[in-house]
């Protein structure tokens, strides 16, 4: 059997096992009315269900590599999603695949060309991207990268309010610049930042920014903490109500939501230019820091970003972003199964104490489905060449990537 004899057989069954697995949904009465959603479709009374789902009743599908150990228990489920994503890796060069899990910052320093060569999973805008852009220029600035990318990227920025507005801060992108959430609730309570949110998200979409990293869910009530100026407040429930507020609103306008900066900055200093040690006991985030990171997960949030600050009371070796154990804690205690992203590996929490290649390899390892780079194109090759090396298990990286795919199939691409 020749090559294109073999691969016209696999895709005739991959059909037959899709067309089983449908065939068996529908016996068993899984979509409810017998309304097929599409992969992907939210309704306003279901916010959360976003894909077609083989339930236990169904046997479980898999799709297996040689030599790699497949984990089932009792109430595991593949969905039609699933089976597709991972169909869709196999087709993908781990060059491709390693590319999907890089959240590049571009600030103005590449054009739509330099994704042939480096395929990226997303890019967030700072200012460089968007100082002189009128509403036009950036809107086809946007559109020229999607058009670029043989997968749909990720756009994001940081339109959190206050002291963080990368867009709304220009007259000539936005007629005001949107103010802190801790101000706004003052005011107007959560039917204003519910009004707020909507506010800004109507804006980032109609420039194809597709991801707001917001909101802050961090706990700050000293006006001298680095994080106060950013943070919604200090009580926990409050803080809370907050986040639960501003996904569930951000959901429902589908635009990509990221909880940050997990596992909570408290007092602590700035990453940005210094390395810091959080000496606070477990009992403390948990009863506290973890609380407002909890309800976004229960609201539905896609992503987590995680900070650089070494959390000595889980592990007191590496920064939270590189640490095994904090990225444990997301998976097990916050029982969060989406993306999780690091804060910028250009800051000096992590880039005083790592070199660039051994930053982005230990990111990987450390649990992270994307990484927030600047240095992309060098951290891109040191990823690529740990997984041929052995260091990093290719099953790592293709579960990093069908997130990412996920992600991306919720906010409405075409991915497949």
């Amino acid at each position: 059997m020749n090559k294109t004899e073999s691969c016209s057989m696999m895709h005739r069954h991959k059909k037959i096992i899709y067309g089983i697995l449908i065939i068996c949904m529908v016996f068993f009465g899984i979509f409810g009315s017998g309304n097929l959603l599409r992969d992907g479709e939210r309704t306003s009374s279901e916010p959360g269900d976003t894909e077609e789902t083989a339930t236990t009743q169904v046997p479980v599908i898999t799709e297996q590599t040689a030599g790699e150990e497949t984990h089932t228990t009792s109430d595991a489920q593949m969905t039609v999603l699933d089976v597709r994503i991972q169909d869709k890796i196999q087709t993908m060069s781990l060059e491709e695949k390693v590319g999907q899990m890089f959240f590049v910052k571009n600030d103005g320093r590449f054009g739509p060309d330099e994704l042939t060569q480096y395929p990226v999973g997303g890019i967030i805008l700072f200012a460089g991207d968007l100082a002189g852009e009128t509403a036009d220029s950036l809107t086809e600035k946007i559109q020229s990268f999607q058009e670029a990318s043989d997968i749909p990227l990720l756009i994001g920025t940081d339109e959190e309010g206050g002291t963080v507005t990368r867009v709304s801060r220009y007259s000539a992108l936005a007629d005001h610049t949107f103010a802190s959430p801790r101000s706004i609730y003052a005011s107007g309570g959560m039917d204003a930042i519910r009004k707020d949110t909507e506010e800004k998200t109507k804006l980032l979409l109609s420039y194809g920014i597709n991801v707001n990293f917001a909101p802050v869910c961090d706990l700050s009530g000293d006006a001298s903490d680095f994080i106060y100026p950013r943070a919604f407040g200090d009580d926990p429930q409050e803080t809370a109500e907050y986040v639960d507020t501003v996904v569930t609103t951000m959901r429902k306008a589908q635009i990509g939501t990221v909880l940050k900066h997990f596992p909570g900055y408290g007092s602590n200093g700035d990453t940005h230019v210094n390395q810091i040690e959080d000496t606070r006991t477990y009992e403390q985030f948990v009863t506290r820091d973890y609380i407002p990171f909890e309800a976004g997960v229960n609201a539905g949030a896609d992503c987590i970003l995680v900070s650089h600050n070494v959390v000595a009371a889980i592990d007191d070796e590496y920064p939270a972003s590189l640490s095994e154990k904090v990225h444990e804690e997301i998976r097990n205690v916050l029982q969060f199964d989406g993306v999780v992203i690091t804060d910028d590996l250009m800051m000096s929490g992590v880039s005083a104490g790592y070199d660039l290649d051994e930053a982005a390899v230990q990111a990987v390892k450390a649990g992270n489905d994307m990484l927030l780079s600047t240095n992309y194109q060098e951290q891109i090759k040191a990823v690529i060449q740990a997984v041929r090396d052995g260091e990093i298990d290719e099953a790592q990286i293709d579960a990093a990537v069908a997130r990412v795919l996920k992600w991306k199939n919720q906010l409405g691409f075409e991915i497949f």
